[in-house]
């Protein structure tokens, strides 16, 4: 393959080839059921529609012969070819670009090769401000206040504990709650991480539980107590601490 064409194949490796391979990669982890753990469901169908649009692009773009793209129409002749001479990509350029491919192409393969992970509980704790939870609106206490909280997960309740002004109010209140256990207060926090989008903004929520014997940090537990009224501050008095597999969908949104 010459220069010219090597350069050619190598930009639109870079191009429509990493393109192609990152929209096949989402339509994987759609029929895979694991599109979820990088993405809030919500957001799904937008995420496939483009990846669909992308590929048939990309199949559109590869019916195209090399070169194709930097054809403005000259007139040939001997102007056209010094121009064509001139406007000639050096060895290194062939080299950046055709590297730049194979890299891009490399990064999307090990997307595709390497198992959907979810973010650790470390990841969490670096992201707590120690800030009540952005994500929770006054709908969310107003709601608490009534007692009908049955869909609530630790997101909400990181929420009411947070910002009540009546804790009193919830004192008594059964409670049951799956997560991850992270460091905190006189047994540990029970911690999920909720996204809006997508993991980029994920934010940690977590809930006080008082035990007295903390399972290991990072450990998915589902915790049943009552909420107590400390001097003002809410927390979970553990009645039991049942260690659980991570859930298929271990986020909240």
């Amino acid at each position: 393959m010459s220069e010219s064409r090597t350069s050619q194949f190598g930009a639109r490796l870079l191009g429509v080839g990493l393109t192609a391979a990152l929209a096949a990669v989402t339509i994987a982890l759609t029929l895979t059921g694991q599109l979820g753990l990088y993405i809030n469901p919500e957001s799904a169908w937008f995420a496939v529609t483009m990846a669909i649009v992308a590929l048939l692009g990309t199949i559109a773009s590869f019916a195209l012969p090399l070169g194709a793209e930097s054809d403005h129409g000259h007139d040939h002749g001997d102007a056209h070819d010094h121009a064509e001479s001139a406007h000639r990509p050096s060895a290194a350029g062939v080299i950046a670009t055709v590297t730049g491919g194979v890299l891009a192409t490399g990064t999307a393969l090990a997307i595709v090769l390497t198992p959907p992970a979810t973010l650790s509980a470390e990841l969490a704790m670096s992201r707590d401000t120690g800030t009540a939870p952005l994500f929770q609106g006054s709908d969310t206490i107003a709601l608490a206040a009534t007692g009908d909280t049955a869909a609530f997960g630790v997101g909400e309740w990181a929420s009411v504990f947070a910002t009540a002004t009546n804790p009193e109010a919830f004192d008594g209140d059964e409670i049951t709650l799956t997560g991850f256990v992270t460091p905190g207060g006189d047994g540990f926090d029970l911690t999920r991480l909720v996204i809006t989008h997508c993991v980029i903004d994920a934010q940690p929520a977590s809930v006080p539980i008082a035990v007295s014997d903390a399972p290991d940090t990072g450990t998915w537990v589902t915790v049943t107590g009552t909420i107590r009224d400390v001097d003002g501050r809410l927390q979970i008095d553990a009645a039991s601490v049942a260690v659980v597999d991570q859930p298929k969908d271990p986020y909240e949104y």
